[in-house]
């Protein structure tokens, strides 16, 4: 298994979908006189996280994954966003970190044992278990949420929308 090849242009091609899926929301709200900030502050249930949040742990989990397979430092990302323009800044942002992370940081990140507080648990992983268990699992479930949550208020998206990259 290359790590590298699993991890940053999988991140980054499902980052594209997630970038085309909000141009096509923001595009959806001009059409039907929908203020974004409604849109975006959408759930699909009352205890999970708004459109918003989903976009930013999405990027989170993808800036997480890579920095901590290659060895470096996660950058931090304040959660500021709160339009269509801020969240495609973010998903460019950390499209623009994962991918200037060199290949050769990924040198045996298969086996690089990673420690991750998750609220009072620490949590241990090889670099594999951590992509394959953990970081993109994660992202997905909240790049799925964030599409689930716009299809539920009326955005034309497709499967095709999600994988297309």
């Amino acid at each position: 298994m290359n790590i590298y090849d699993a991890s940053v242009p999988v991140f980054v091609h499902f980052l594209g979908s997630l970038s085309k899926i909000l141009k096509k929301a923001e595009d959806h709200c001009a059409a039907k006189k929908i203020d974004p900030a409604v849109l975006l502050s959408q759930r699909l249930y009352p205890d999970m996280y708004p459109v918003l949040r989903q976009v930013q742990i999405a990027s989170d989990s993808a800036k997480g994954a890579c920095a901590r397979l290659a060895g470096v430092d996660v950058p931090s990302f304040p959660d500021e966003e709160k339009t269509f323009p801020e969240l495609q800044a973010r998903i460019q942002k950390t499209i623009d970190f994962v991918t200037s992370i060199p290949r050769e940081k990924f040198a045996g990140a298969e086996e690089r044992e990673i420690h991750i507080k998750a609220g009072p648990r620490e949590l241990h992983f090889n670099g594999v278990s951590l992509l394959e268990t953990w970081s993109q699992p994660n992202f997905y479930f909240h790049l799925t949420t964030a599409y689930a949550i716009f299809r539920h208020n009326g955005v034309e998206l497709g499967k095709p929308d999600f994988l297309a990259g």
